[in-house]
């Protein structure tokens, strides 16, 4: 079975989340895709990258998820969530993915 990049684990949560929020109206919900996501996310940057480096990259997470909503005032709302999850992305890549 393939294993599925970090990278892409980490803004699917940022996007899937904003998502199911949106479309459900239900805030929780969407946590609960992002906060799943990350977990996920963590898990293989840990093992790929290490504590530290999965420390940073989590931090980096939940910064994005929160600097989306004063962006989005200015840019829109799905063109913050493309934004941040894309940052996240290549970090994410940059850190743990492109060692495997």
């Amino acid at each position: 079975m393939a294993r599925i990049p970090s990278a892409a684990v980490a803004a699917t949560g940022l996007v899937g989340g904003y998502g199911v929020a949106r479309w459900t109206g239900k805030r929780q919900l969407g946590g609960a895709v992002l906060a799943a996501a990350g977990t996920a996310a963590a898990v293989q940057w840990r093992r790929a990258a290490g504590g530290r480096a999965a420390g940073a990259l989590g931090a980096a997470y939940v910064a994005a998820f929160a600097g989306s909503h004063p962006l989005a005032k200015k840019v829109g709302a799905w063109p913050s969530v493309l934004g941040v999850a894309g940052a996240v992305a290549l970090a994410s890549w940059a850190v743990a993915d492109r060692r495997s």
